[in-house]
Formats: C-alpha cells, structure tokens, sequence
C-alpha cells in the first residue's frame, strides 16, 4: 500500500532524528491531552514522594497522537531510565526476560503494539508486573525445574490503538488506563508554531492554522506536513509560510483543507456512485477500492466518521448527506413512504 502523507503511521522516510527532536520533553512542553496530562502528573509527583515506582500504564488511542512521546515524557519526570521496545520485536520469552533482569529500580519499560506479544512472552509478564518475579525453567523433561527470579520494582507502560485488543488479565494489571483523543485545530496550531521554531523555519498563525485544519486531528500528521510545507516555502517562497503558501502547499499534495486526499475521495465516491450511499458490507467496499478490510476499518474510516461523512451501521457502511455535499453530487432521493 502507497504510504499516505496523511497517515498517522510512521513512514520508512520519516527523519528519526527530526520526529526525536520535535518531541516535547516535558509535561510543560505537551501540547493537549490536558485531563491525562494532569493525572499523570499526580501520579509520578505520588510515586516520586513515596520514593516508589508508578504504576504500570496503558496509553491506548489511534497511532500518532503522542504515546510514545508521553512514555518518555514520564520516565524523564520520573528521573529514571527507560527501555524502549515493541510487541512484536519480543519474540521468546528469553528476549522479555533479558529486558526485565536489566532493569533498574524504577525505570520504565515501554512496549509499544503491546497487544501484539507473543502468548507465551504474555504470560511471563503477569508474575513480573505483579510479584516483580520472574519466573524461569531451567532444563527440560522429568529434570525440569521452576526458578523464581526477583525484580526492582519497575513501571511497565504498553501502547496499543485500542485497549479491547489486549488479553483480560494484562490489561487488568495495569493500574492506569489513559484513550488519548485527536488534538483540536487550536492544539495542533500550537503544535505546528513550536515546531516551526525547532526547524528554524518562519510560520505566520494563518500558514499555521491552515496547516493544523488539514492534520486530521494528529500531531505527527502536523508535523509531516509542516516539513512539507516549509520545503514548498524555500523553493516557491520567501521561507516564510504564510496562508497562500501553506494553501498551494497543501493544494501540490493534493489535500483539502480539511485534511482529505484523493484516496479518502475515491472511497466516498465509490459508496455513493456504486452503491447508492449503502449500506454496503466491508469486505464488499474494501474490494471495490483494492484495500484490506483492516486497513479501511482502522486507518480510512475514522477521521471520515469524525467529519460526518461516513456512518456504520448494522447493516454496512452508509454515506452522510454531508459526504454528498462535499463531493458535489446529488443528494439521495429519500424513499417514500406507503401509505397502505
């Protein structure tokens, strides 16, 4: 699948050291998630007073809105070491383990797709995240024998894009569960004026606030397109982004102001045109456009549901009256009713 500029994924040619650079450090320095930022920010101010780990947390929420960055955020608070790793990249229950026996007291272990981990690997976290004991057998057959390692108290943080994906009883062990929610234009505009300043690029408020109205709710979408942008600004402009700037930008990438590219169209398009508004099932819409079907649910459909051009319903997807004005098709005739 073609990588979307507008997808919240991490792309192969995002600038590792650009996104590292971008991110805040600090709880002062996040920029929205005021409720979760405020609660954990209680929480480490607790477990630093007590002198005691944090307790594990589970940050869950559509991709690019800041988990990653709030793990960091909360061992830098903490004043601890973090490790940084993700579900599928643990693949024996000996990788987990040589990841716990080194951590130190307090420190932070980050999982990120933490609904991804192996079964047996799962398993081995439920005494470690409970007892802080790990538990190991040593030989094989009839000599087999149980060894109980102890651990430092650590805080184990697991990312995940929704929590229903995790197994009961690792999702029950965590003692904090945060759903981080899309950023609001205003958020995203004061994420793209700080970001602008990192990369030593000038960005009027206009420039900035058309940039925010197209990120879908996303800060790593916000960041993407200001890197777009700013490049359109030193060729066509004066290094400056500007509102007729970050439009024409936006306009050479082929997106609307309201964050929507040709693909998100061609969807909307094929539901009116094909089948009448719907309802049509999901494998049947995902064919039509040659996507998967996990690939329309969890990446295309969201942001056209939070717009109101698209709703599910039992029986299929159905395109809003909205979606047929935004395409300028139309509208569905509504069918009448009988009287006998």
């Amino acid at each position: 699948m073609e990588e979307r500029i507008v997808s919240a994924h991490l792309h192969s040619e995002d600038d590792v050291q650009i996104e590292m650079g971008l991110r805040p450090k600090s709880f002062d320095e996040y920029i929205g998630q005021e409720k979760i930022k405020e609660k954990l920010a209680i929480y480490v101010r607790a477990a630093q007073e007590r002198n005691e780990a944090l307790d594990h947390v589970l940050l869950y929420g559509p991709p690019g809105l800041g988990k990653t960055t709030l793990a960091h955020i909360i061992a830098w608070e903490l004043g601890v070491s973090i490790r940084v790793t993700s579900g599928p990249a643990i693949e024996r229950p000996g990788d987990l383990a040589a990841l716990l026996t080194n951590l130190g007291h307090g420190d932070v272990l980050f999982i990120d797709e933490i609904h991804r981990l192996n079964r047996s690997v799962e398993e081995i976290l439920y005494p470690a995240m409970e007892d802080n004991a790990l538990d190991i057998i040593i030989g094989k057959g009839p000599g087999a024998r149980s060894l109980r390692l102890d651990l430092p108290p650590f805080t184990m943080i697991g990312a995940t894009v929704r929590a229903g994906l995790l197994t009961s009883p690792l999702r029950d062990r965590f003692g904090v569960l945060d759903r981080l929610d899309f950023y609001t234009p205003e958020e995203l505009e004061k994420i793209i004026l700080r970001s602008a300043g990192i990369l030593k690029v000038k960005a009027e408020k206009e420039g900035a606030s058309i940039i925010a109205r197209a990120s879908r709710g996303t800060p790593r979408v916000a960041n993407r397109l200001l890197k777009r942008v700013r490049d359109f600004a030193q060729v066509k402009a004066d290094n400056i982004i500007t509102a007729e700037v970050a439009g024409e930008a936006l306009k050479m990438l082929q997106l609307d102001l309201r964050g929507l590219d040709e693909i998100d169209r061609r969807l909307l398009r094929a539901l009116i045109e094909k089948f009448d508004g719907g309802p049509v099932g999901l494998d049947t819409l995902a064919t039509c456009i040659s996507e998967e079907p996990e690939t329309l649910e969890d990446v295309y459909e969201p942001y056209l549901m939070q717009l109101g051009l698209l709703k599910r319903t039992a029986r299929g997807r159905t395109a809003t009256g909205e979606a047929y004005l935004y395409l300028n098709l139309p509208p569905k005739d509504e069918p009448q009713q009988q009287l006998w």
